[in-house]
Order: structure tokens, then C-alpha cells, then sequence
């Protein structure tokens, strides 16, 4: 069970809720975000819900059988809207636009970057500072430096930057310069560095695990929640199946289910989903037409050129065509919505 409770609860009120619940055999854990205070009760004994109901100090009370429970749509019907500042949002009934390179290489790289999102109307940049490679002598980012000089660049110009952490030593030098905190699809079952996240006021992207299922990324979302950051978002890019002729599988059957557990918006990640640029068109508008909120994907001035992930990344005039496209096929789908 949920209990949200009421902001102006006393600690003797709480404590009588509190003993109320373990008294039907329930554990108790409490949980504080930055929008709200709640107890999640976990047990199977069955009970009057009217009893715990009635009690002084609770807002509202919910019975949510799913293992996550602060994620599942059970619990909160209307959509979480994250909100980045200056008029930035991630939600439902709009469609985010996230675009860049796979690794922040050099200044002028970023000034480039930022240009073309500034041009086709992008308020979100990718790009990784801190770069998770197979092998190690690739490319591994240009580390918190790159990332102040990425921030300089594109405050000024509006922009907003989602990147990669990937260690819980990552997390406060980078706070000052990141907007969206991104969680790989390496680390998606780090649970320390979950843990850790759910501790900060930034959003937080957590994509898919490689051969991770929709419930267990729906799990790491919870340990983010519980930990008390509610800024969530869900990334599908793709899983590992026994298909080669792609670098991925795109799992377009997680957008829809997503939104039918969760209440949090659900981006998806053509360009890691296929891996070949080419195709990322194509599965980006498969995206929109599925019910993403928004989509990710990598762009490069030449991407023949690009550090890493070039053979998946499109140049500026393919991903100015997809930009438009993507617009197109989202009002083509909020018409179909009013059917």
C-alpha cells in the first residue's frame, strides 16, 4: 500500500499511522521527495482499508499490488511531468526532442552541436563525458572539464544537457552542470548509484538494461523514488536479443506498456535501438507513432568522424529532415489520440 500523507501531520499522528500499519503484519518504510511524504506498507495480509483510511494526517491511500510501487500508474493516475526550467519539460501530450554526439570531443565540437540545436528549435542536448567503452583504449570522454565547458556553452544558448554518470563519486562534482542525469544501460541495475541519484533534486534518465525486462526497469526507477527523487524518466534503447543483423533489438512494445504500468514518460532511444543511421529515422517515427514522450537520438557534424558510435550517429542535415518529421508525426498521432 501508498500512503501519501498530509503535509502538516504531526509526529504523534504519524506515529499512530505508522503502528496502525505494522499492526496488520505490514512493513513500513517511510519515504520523503521533494513533492511529497508517504509510508509504503508491504505485506499480504488482507484488510479494511476505511480503517487506516480515517485516520488523521492522511491525504490520500492506495492499494498497489505491482512490486514498484511509487512508479506504478496503480497508485498515480495522471502523468508525472518533469520539469527542467525555462519553459523545458518532459511530459505527456508533448513530445521531447533530445539530440547530439555520442562523446563530447572539444569545444568546437559542442559550439557546433549547440548551433544546430538552437536552429531547429532543440532545447535538450546528449552527449557523454564520462564514456562506458567495451574496449579500453576507446575514447572515454573528456571527464568533468568537458562537461563545465559543454554547460558554459549551452546555458548561455538555452540548452539543456542530459549526459551519462556512472559512479556515485560522479554525482555532486557534476550536479552544478547537468540537468538531466543519465543512467546507462551498463548500469542500470547499479543499485548503489540508484540509491545515491534518489538523493539529488535533478532528473534522472535511466535507460533500459541490455537484457533488462520492462519490470526490472521499472524496479530501478523505484529505488530511485524511494530514495526520494520523483524527477524520473524512462529510456527504451534497445535490448540484446539473438538478432545480429541490428545492434539491438528496439523493443517498441515497452512504450506502450510503460505507460500503461507507470506514470512517468517514457523516451526512446532509436539511435542505440538499431545502431545502424540509416534506419534511426525510421524507428524514431516508429517511436512517436508507439506513444514516446519524447526521443533521443545522436547527431554529428560528420559523423564519420565522431569518436564513438559514428556508424549510428546522423549529420546535421539527416537529423534537421528527423526533427521535422518527428513534429509532423506527433501532431499526426495527437490527432489520432482524439479519435
Amino acid at each position: 500500500m501508498i500512503i501519501q500523507l498530509q503535509p502538516d501531520i504531526s509526529q504523534a499522528q504519524k506515529e499512530k499511522l505508522i503502528a496502525q500499519v505494522q499492526g496488520i503484519c505490514y512493513k513500513t518504510t517511510e519515504v520523503k521527495t521533494q513533492l511529497g511524504d508517504y509510508i509504503i506498507g508491504i505485506g499480504k495480509n488482507e484488510f479494511d482499508i476505511r480503517k487506516i483510511g480515517q485516520m488523521d494526517g492522511i491525504l490520500d491511500i492506495h492499494i498497489v499490488s505491482d512490486e514498484y510501487k511509487l512508479v506504478s500508474k496503480k497508485w498515480k493516475v495522471k502523468p508525472t511531468s518533469v520539469d527542467l526550467g525555462d519553459g523545458v519539460c518532459i511530459k505527456d501530450g508533448e513530445m521531447a526532442i533530445i539530440t547530439g554526439p555520442c562523446s563530447i570531443e572539444s569545444e568546437e565540437q559542442i559550439r557546433k552541436v549547440v548551433n544546430h540545436c538552437v536552429e531547429n528549435g532543440v532545447r535538450m542536448m546528449r552527449g557523454g563525458v564520462f564514456k562506458p567503452r567495451t574496449s579500453p583504449y576507446a575514447f572515454r570522454g573528456m571527464g568533468i572539464e568537458g562537461l563545465k565547458l559543454w554547460h558554459d556553452i549551452a546555458s548561455e544558448a538555452g540548452v539543456k544537457i542530459v549526459t551519462e554518470v556512472m559512479q556515485t563519486s560522479q554525482i555532486e562534482e557534476m550536479y552544478p552542470y547537468v540537468d538531466v542525469y543519465q543512467v546507462g544501460a551498463r548500469n542500470s541495475q547499479n543499485f548503489n548509484l540508484l540509491d545515491e541519484l534518489g538523493k539529488v533534486d535533478k532528473a534522472v534518465m535511466i535507460k533500459r538494461g541490455i537484457s533488462g525486462t520492462i519490470e526490472e526497469l521499472l524496479q530501478s526507477a523505484e529505488y530511485v523514488f524511494s530514495g526520494g527523487n520523483e524527477k524520473l524518466i524512462l529510456c527504451e534503447r534497445g535490448i540484446r536479443t539473438y538478432e545480429r543483423a541490428s545492434r539491438n533489438t528496439l523493443d517498441l512494445n515497452a512504450v506502450p506498456i510503460l505507460k500503461a504500468k507507470s506514470h512517468l514518460p517514457v523516451i526512446v532511444d532509436p539511435s542505440h535501438g538499431i545502431g545502424i543511421r540509416e534506419f534511426v529515422p525510421q524507428m524514431a517515427l516508429a517511436g512517436v507513432m508507439a506513444g514516446a514522450d519524447g526521443i533521443i537520438y545522436e547527431s554529428h557534424e560528420v559523423p564519420e568522424k565522431a569518436y564513438s558510435d559514428g556508424q549510428q550517429t546522423l549529420d546535421f542535415a539527416q537529423s534537421a529532415k528527423l526533427i521535422s518529421w518527428i513534429r509532423q508525426s506527433f501532431a499526426m498521432r495527437k490527432t489520432f489520440d482524439l479519435l
